[in-house]
């Protein structure tokens, strides 16, 4: 009896560059394609799927790389049945004629590379971009959020390569037929329907307690996480198309002490004002302090800092990176709450990629900036400098 394969077979395949086959739901398409992550691609992975699946070899991407290639949609109104949301097509510019396997693979590099801008392709071209649902299969059961969710949980660039498979007369292999080639070609076999079940499970970051918890900003609630992760909430997040949230990182110092020597202190009182004046939204309080390096390594960073480093190198001295934090508990709690779509108050652009990285839509960026005072002046420089922060007053 034919099997399907585990979803986390098939997502260590996916790192290690292999191609796997996914089935759709039979009251759906009923079909299969092949799958694989686009930064791993080879000339030999797009012969392999144009010879033995004989579909349109197509790129599924997020909506932050479509609008970074500035990949139009090819119509303005779709009315496919299934509305797969396909761009202009592409070739690379320095590709031949496009359509070896070679020059495809080629273009789908150049795709992924982000230092490769929209002026590195050509338009008409033979690949097609696909722009998956910001939540993958959890809001879309399509190949297209298969792709991008399998490359994303395999710790690659959230971009796939996906090829219909045909029989030999040109009609759609079905379930016996893929199986067969999935044992002929040593391939791992998955539905769609098993990963969104996965995915369902992945995303589940327990609640241990909810409670009221009203303070001087109004009427939240408090719901408490596994590692004393904590999320604030107000009214109905879930409910609005984007919610406002604050994803915060613990500072001892600043948020209970009032340390002038940082802006935390600030940026939490200042959140959840915002929050209360909305009347809606969330503050994700993380267990993250110093940038993730603890306590005791902060103070001891503050001594260094004291001694002539500033922030970051104070960091790399201790042996430790400028940032260890970690989104994707954060991603995984908003999940849990129900909140998908953000206006993310930050001035942090790694928080905005870390958080679109583990399938939360960032609609916009809401700015959250104080001037700086004589002790954190320095602080905040090499925030700007340093970090990438967004700190138009610096």
């Amino acid at each position: 009896m034919n099997t399907f394969d585990k979803i986390e077979d098939a997502i260590k395949d996916i790192s290690e560059g292999k191609v796997v086959i996914v089935l759709d739901d039979e009251d759906r398409e009923n079909e299969g394609d092949f799958i694989a992550a686009a930064d791993l691609v080879t000339p030999e992975m797009i012969n392999f799927m144009a010879r033995v699946g004989r579909g349109l070899i197509c790129t599924p991407l997020t909506v932050e790389d479509a609008n970074r290639l500035e990949l139009p949609l090819m119509v303005n109104q779709n009315n496919s049945c299934h509305e797969t949301a396909f761009t202009v097509s592409i070739d690379s510019k320095n590709s031949g004629t496009g359509i070896s396997a070679f020059d495809r693979s080629k273009t789908i590099e150049e795709m992924v590379d982000p230092s490769f801008g929209p002026e590195t392709f050509l338009r008409p071209g033979h690949i097609f971009p696909l722009i998956a649902k910001p939540n993958g299969v959890l809001e879309r059961p399509g190949h297209t959020e298969a792709a991008v969710d399998l490359a994303r949980l395999a710790g690659r660039k959230p971009m796939g390569i996906i090829c219909e498979i045909m029989s030999e007369d040109g009609s759609m292999a079905r379930a016996d037929e893929l199986f067969e080639i999935a044992k002929h070609y040593d391939l791992k076999i998955i539905t769609i329907k098993d990963l969104i079940e996965f995915r369902v499970e992945e995303s589940k970051t327990k609640i241990l307690e909810r409670v009221k918890f009203p303070n001087k900003y109004g009427d939240f609630d408090l719901s408490l996480y596994e590692n004393d992760h904590i999320a604030l909430t107000m009214g109905n997040p879930e409910k609005e198309n984007h919610s406002l949230v604050r994803i915060h990182s613990e500072c001892l110092t600043g948020d209970v002490f009032g340390s002038k020597r940082c802006d935390c202190g600030e940026q939490l009182d200042a959140s959840l004002r915002e929050i209360s004046e909305n009347g809606s939204g969330v503050l994700v309080y993380l267990k993250q302090e110093g940038r993730g390096i603890g306590l005791s390594n902060k103070i001891k960073a503050y001594k260094l800092q004291e001694e002539g480093f500033d922030t970051v190198s104070a960091n790399e001295e201790l042996g430790f990176k400028p940032d260890l934090r970690n989104y994707k508990i954060a991603a995984e709690i908003l999940s849990s709450l129900g909140v998908f779509s953000v206006d993310l108050m930050t001035n942090n652009p790694l928080k905005l990629s870390g958080i679109e990285e583990c399938g939360i839509h960032i609609n916009r960026r809401v700015p959250i900036e104080f001037n700086s005072n004589k002790h954190n002046k320095d602080y905040m420089f090499i925030k700007k400098e340093k970090m990438g922060h967004i700190l138009n007053s610096i």
